[in-house]
């Protein structure tokens, strides 16, 4: 029996990219795609998607084509579930909570999640990560490019 898998993780890796890329072009259909010249809002989108899964088709190449004997089976026991979820979480209340709470909070929850997936978390070093990418994004989002968008949402009395 032959197999053809190398590398099992650059496998599992290749086809997450892959099915995250069909994702997204999924996602941006709707949208008009215009030209190159005249772009609509959903060229760009197609476009990274296209490029995630050139990036998801090297990956996935890889890991494949090895003589038998070589192959290994994929191990989800050994993947970083709480970082992952960490990561993931972060994101997800970003993007939930950019409005009610605005820029300031939303970015420093999430930069302390992501914080809290490093195995050598340390409180200290994750709040003054935190308040450095609140610092940062506050000049640059807000007062460089002069964004609309509020440092506190409403929910914490801004506007």
């Amino acid at each position: 029996m032959t197999r053809f898998v190398k590398n099992p993780k650059d496998v599992a890796s290749g086809l997450l990219l892959i099915g995250l890329a069909a994702f997204f072009a999924w996602q941006a259909m709707d949208l008009p795609m215009g030209r190159a010249i005249r772009m609509g809002p959903g060229y760009f989108p197609m476009i990274l998607a296209g490029l995630l899964a050139l990036l998801g088709l090297i990956v996935l190449t890889t890991g494949l084509a090895v003589p038998a004997g070589e192959s290994h089976a994929i191990d989800f026991a050994g993947w970083p579930w709480r970082s992952l979820a960490l990561v993931t979480l972060a994101v997800v209340i970003f993007g939930l909570g950019i409005r009610p709470l605005g820029l300031g909070p939303s970015m420093g929850l999430a930069v302390f999640l992501s914080a809290l997936a490093s195995r050598k978390f340390n409180l200290l070093t994750g709040l003054a990560s935190a308040l450095i990418m609140v610092a940062f994004s506050w000049a640059v989002f807000i007062k460089g490019l002069g964004l609309p968008l509020p440092l506190l949402g409403p929910w914490l009395g801004g506007y």
